[in-house]
């Protein structure tokens, strides 16, 4: 059972068993903290001190008198958090929604990022900055929830469902910056952790500062110490991946140039031996066979760059085709009303005499209405 009081008597034994009362108004317990678990206190308890103990009922045979033997001392100030906090923890554990196995990978090369946090605060802007910075041409969605006070647990879960539901995001991140136990509450809500572990998309938790954890923290699919350090972890630097790139082609280069290198060293060798000092034409053939794979692998890597080349081309022709005067140059025009410029998609918003300007694909037109036909 969890007992709150104040201590009273408060003794720290030669022995290293700590001995003291816990009291209010009414009543009082005596108890006993033993050397093994009080070594492991955060904490200095002292007379006057209010506390929550946590522990059992037992009896000094001695005396006969009841006496709370102690397993677990918390301040009183945030003791009824901390609780709550562990007792959750403990029961989601149980359930299996910390395990590994539940984690899934968060993607290297996310193109759309969802975020779940205040509109408002610093975390956000600084997602945001950090990751234009580092890849401008990720796409990020903010979806806007408070993140204090009442019903904010529903509103942080909800988004992360509608994220769900809209599928069209590649990992999200869910969080906010630091603040107390109680600011940072909502993350350590049932509701909020049952909906980060039935996401389908993967989660990446960034509460608070790097000494915050919440229980979001254990049940995400990655842990950021910060919302800053989140929107680092989720996207590689451009010109980082870009060097990677150039780095790997080095290396892939190197690396064949040292395979046909070694080859002709071999073939050298072999020509030189006594045993095939005279059969020249199986160097020749060795040798052709060289040359062979040398060519290989000049032709992949024109085919190789043919290939993008004509998906370029491609995509080329598509936004040619897309373009809107793509569409003027199949003969058909675009009227306008003038002079406010509007689009005309009904003749019934033209009368007589208003003038009209009709843009083809070469040049504009402009004229005045003499016959409006609605039908």
């Amino acid at each position: 059972m969890w007992v709150e009081g104040e201590i009273s008597n408060y003794l720290l034994h030669s022995s290293g068993h700590r001995y003291f009362s816990l009291k209010d108004e009414n009543a009082q317990i005596r108890c006993t903290l033993w050397k093994f678990r009080g070594d492991e206190l955060q904490f200095g308890p002292a007379d006057g001190m209010r506390v929550m103990a946590w522990g059992s009922i037992t009896v000094y045979e001695r005396n006969g008198q009841y006496q709370l033997d102690v397993i677990e001392l918390i301040p009183a100030g945030v003791g009824k958090l901390e609780i709550a906090f562990r007792k959750l923890k403990e029961k989601l554990f149980k359930e299996g929604l910390f395990d590994e196995e539940h984690k899934k990978p968060i993607p290297q090369f996310p193109e759309v990022i969802g975020v779940v946090t205040s509109p408002t605060g610093a975390a956000v802007r600084d997602i945001i900055r950090i990751i234009r910075s580092r890849f401008p041409s990720v796409k990020i969605i903010v979806s806007p929830v408070r993140v204090q006070g009442e019903g904010v647990a529903e509103e942080i879960a909800q988004a992360i469902r509608e994220f769900n539901e809209y599928k069209k995001i590649d990992v999200m991140i869910v969080g906010r910056g630091g603040g107390s136990l109680e600011d940072l509450w909502a993350f350590n809500e049932e509701l909020v952790a049952r909906a980060i572990y039935d996401s389908e998309i993967p989660v990446i938790s960034a509460v608070g500062h790097e000494i915050d954890f919440v229980i979001s923290d254990f049940v995400a699919d990655l842990r950021a110490p910060t919302p800053s350090a989140a929107a680092q972890l989720v996207v590689l630097k451009r010109n980082e991946l870009l060097d990677q790139i150039k780095a790997s082609i080095r290396k892939l280069s190197l690396s064949l140039l040292s395979v046909v290198e070694h080859s002709k060293q071999i073939l050298e060798t072999t020509k030189e031996s006594y045993g095939f000092r005279r059969p020249f034409d199986i160097i020749t053939q060795r040798t052709q066979k060289v040359d062979e794979f040398d060519q290989q692998l000049v032709n992949r890597i024109k085919n190789y760059f043919e290939i993008k080349t004509n998906a370029l081309s491609l995509l080329q022709e598509k936004l040619k085709t897309l373009s809107p005067l793509s569409v003027l140059r199949r003969g058909y025009s675009v009227a306008r009303k003038l002079p406010e410029l509007r689009v005309i998609k009904d003749a019934g918003i033209l009368k007589k005499e208003d003038t009209i300007e009709v843009k083809v694909f070469k040049g504009r037109i402009e004229s005045k209405v003499e016959l409006i036909d609605l039908n």
